[in-house]
């Protein structure tokens, strides 16, 4: 994990946030409402944290495979991948919303 990444743990916090707004197109939902609000890094992993699961999965293909390799940030979105598969777990213990915003918020008070 990365406990003192803001943008990763923004993006794990809000990469389905588009879910409650278009479930179709969650990803292009979310995109366009927190394009004024996160970093271009933490939109890039949300913009591509489904091509992480066909990664994962094997399915993506070749090409696209090679062109998200080549970003400086595709070993982050693999790591997204894993943390949206195992935060899909029935009964696992989650810290509710408010403490996690409350955590990304303290760690720019951490290193000042």
């Amino acid at each position: 994990m990365r406990p003192y990444d803001e943008e990763f743990l923004l993006a794990a916090l809000l990469h389905d946030v588009g879910k409650a707004i278009d479930p179709y197109d969650h990803v292009a939902a979310g995109v366009e409402e927190l394009t004024d609000f996160v970093t271009d890094r933490t939109l890039w992993l949300i913009k591509h944290h489904m091509l992480a699961h066909q990664i994962h999965d094997r399915t993506i293909g070749a090409r696209v495979l090679r062109r998200l390799q080549a970003n400086e940030n595709f070993d982050d979105l693999v790591l997204l991948g894993e943390c949206d598969r195992g935060g899909r777990k029935c009964g696992v213990e989650v810290t509710d919303v408010d403490d996690a915003l409350d955590y990304i918020r303290s760690i720019d008070t951490m290193f000042d």
